[in-house]
This record gives C-alpha cells, structure tokens and sequence, in this order.
C-alpha cells in the first residue's frame, strides 16, 4: 500500500513533466526534428535534421514498457543497461524503498488501466521530479513499448 500522499504526488509529477516538456518543444522544438538518435554509451540524445545535428542532450534511462508483456521495467533493474545511465533511476528506486512505493522500488509495474504510454510517462514523470530533471522523451520500440529516457541538460549543437 502506497502511502497516502503518493497519488497526489505522482499526478503532480505528471503535470510537471507535461509543463517540462511543453517548454522544451517551444525552445528546442522537441518532437518535431525529422530525425534523433540516442548514443547509450556516451549518454547522448541528438535530434538533427537533413543529417545535421541541431540539438543535443544529456540523458539518463528512465526505463521501457513492452507491449508485449503489458508493463514497465525500471532501467535500473534491466541489466542489458549501462551503468553509468542508472544513477537517476537508482535514486528513484531509493526514493521508493525510503517511502514505501512499491511501484518505484520494485523492477516491475504492471499495466493495470490498459494504457501502456501513460503508465510510461507517468514513471518518468516521477523520475523527473525526484531527480530534477528538465523533462523527459520516449524513443518507441517494435511491439508496442518505449524506452523513456530522461533529459538532464539540453544545448543546441554548435
């Protein structure tokens, strides 16, 4: 059982994350770059256009959702992940723990309104928060999932 404040919380989140994000597509038109790529081992998110990079991003692995499975994996619990990227999701999971919130603590979240990308940008929008992180994009993956990656700084390419 969450504890009684959470659900007010993580809503709020959300709403941050919708403002966050919101900010970011007007001042860097995130979301609407022709083409982005994320480099997992330098950390990297690029967003470039006619093969020129235009906007560049620290990022850390929030985690990704299966459409197959119908759920959500922390990054932190999905070892095919580089370390280096999991120190935020690491956080949130000691957050969890801290306050008692299974669905932060523990390596899976079930699906259980049958909205799948909610559920993802809702996760993310509670690592933004503990995290402080500037927002939050999802890279869609084959079956139905995404992987949502956390956004810790963002410049324009030089």
């Amino acid at each position: 059982m969450d504890p009684d404040w959470y659900a007010a919380w993580r809503e709020e989140a959300f709403e941050q994350l919708n403002a966050k994000n919101t900010r970011l597509q007007n001042e860097f038109r995130l979301g609407s770059w022709p083409r982005y790529d994320y480099d997992l081992k330098a950390g990297k998110l690029l967003f470039s256009e006619e093969g020129v990079v235009k906007v560049v991003t620290e990022i850390q692995i929030a985690g990704s959702t299966s459409g197959e499975a119908r759920n959500w994996l922390w990054a932190w619990a999905n070892s095919n992940l580089p370390g280096e990227l999991l120190s935020d999701a690491k956080l949130v999971r000691s957050f969890g723990e801290k306050n008692g919130i299974d669905e932060l603590a523990q390596p899976y979240v079930t699906d259980t309104d049958n909205d799948l990308e909610a559920l993802g940008w809702e996760l993310a929008g509670a690592m933004v928060r503990i995290c402080n992180a500037l927002g939050a994009y999802r890279s869609p993956r084959g079956e139905g999932g995404g992987l949502y990656l956390i956004l810790k700084n963002i410049s324009w390419a030089n």
